[in-house]
């Protein structure tokens, strides 16, 4: 593993710029985050969810990073981790606490480890308090840390289960997060009101639990008195976890279509190219989208293709003949990737739609029904 047990200081680095997006999980209210740095195209993702597995890599794919790492910042009660099934995608490293009791991870982290990625990195700090094992990942100039369940914003993770302890993530927040510099950036694992970001100035000043004035002991008896209920997932979420997400059996819940070989879009769109729909025209079922004027127009259409705009599509009861596939077709693949939504909505399973349309099927030369024979239009 290239994870180092020594940490260099922020000013020996030379710091690319580097990819950032925060991404989130709407059933559990998590926050899944990825990192990649710019020149190298390697990219790491911070907690990540089981169910938005295929959404994660789909953005990899579109943005051109290469996954080398997946950590979490705990074993989480709430929602179970994507860790093993992306390993099982991309061939990345599971990186965990080495406190957490986590079986089948590959880099096992300790306070004060480095995790690279490209040039950048991460420093993982311990945080116990919220569960035995959690940690807080600060980048490398310091400019942003992810606080995992450990400080939310406005808040912190609760210490009724878990291993947790109420003094013990107050010192940790105090010592670990709130002693970073105060334009910090705080990026939590969790928000439920829609809340993004806050930084370590706001949370000493504001946060209810342990800003301002607020003693240990004044934290401590807040804690004692959430009164909240245990998590809807614990009992599928904590188990599953301690495994780095792997299931039972080793079984991976809605497979990828084996139909054809499918892109799935970050968008949440199946898309099929023109080089495997023109060899197997007669294994699916062609779905032209566009206006009765596109239709018979310059650029033509499929043969076979079976005509349905896209606007009489949304109150048609379309019956499509059973067990195959359907391809949807426009000019540039946007009205026919739209088309994908509402059939999926309508209970087709298998449908994907035609990259970059008749525009891209022409221009590649394959045979059509009507339009003009050279393609000298203005596109």
């Amino acid at each position: 593993s290239a994870v180092s047990h020594e940490c260099s200081s922020p000013s020996s680095v030379i710091l690319n710029r580097m990819i950032f997006r925060q991404l989130f999980d709407q059933e559990s209210s998590t926050y899944t985050y990825l990192l990649g740095d710019e020149r190298s195209r390697e990219a790491i993702i911070i907690d990540s969810v089981f169910e938005e597995s295929r959404r994660d890599r789909a953005l990899l794919e579109e943005l051109g990073l290469r996954l080398v790492r997946t950590i979490d910042t705990h074993c989480h009660a709430d929602h179970v981790t994507g860790a093993w099934l992306l390993k099982q995608h991309t061939g990345c490293e599971i990186c965990v606490s080495a406190d957490a009791g986590i079986e089948g991870a590959d880099v096992y982290l300790k306070h004060r480890d480095r995790i690279p990625f490209g040039v950048r990195y991460l420093v993982a700090r311990s945080t116990p308090g919220h569960t035995s094992g959690c940690m807080v990942y600060v980048l490398d100039d310091e400019s942003t840390a992810f606080t995992g369940d450990t400080l939310l914003i406005r808040g912190c993770g609760r210490t009724d289960f878990q291993q947790g302890d109420a003094r013990t993530i107050y010192r940790s927040i105090q010592m670990q997060i709130l002693s970073l510099p105060e334009h910090t950036r705080l990026y939590p694992g969790h928000d439920y009101r829609g809340l993004m970001v806050t930084t370590v100035e706001e949370e000493k000043r504001f946060n209810p639990r342990f800003g301002g004035d607020n003693s240990e002991d004044d934290f401590i008896l807040y804690m004692e008195n959430l009164g909240l209920p245990h998590p809807k997932k614990i009992g599928i979420a904590v188990p599953a976890n301690l495994r780095c997400g792997r299931p039972d059996n080793d079984v991976v819940p809605e497979a990828d279509p084996d139909w054809a070989p499918l892109t799935y879009t970050f968008g949440g769109i199946w898309q099929i190219g023109p080089d495997w729909l023109v060899d197997h025209l007669g294994e699916v079922q062609i779905m032209d989208v566009r206006e009765v004027d596109e239709f018979d127009g310059p650029l033509g259409h499929i043969r076979g293709a079976k005509f349905i705009p896209l606007g009489e599509l949304n109150g048609q009861a379309f019956e499509p003949e059973t067990g195959i596939p359907i391809v949807t077709v426009c000019r540039s693949g946007a009205r026919s990737a739209q088309a994908t939504i509402i059939l999926q909505r309508a209970g087709v399973s298998d449908v994907a739609h035609l990259t970059g349309g008749m525009l891209r099927w022409r221009s590649q030369g394959h045979p059509v029904v009507g339009g003009f024979v050279e393609p000298d239009y203005v596109i």
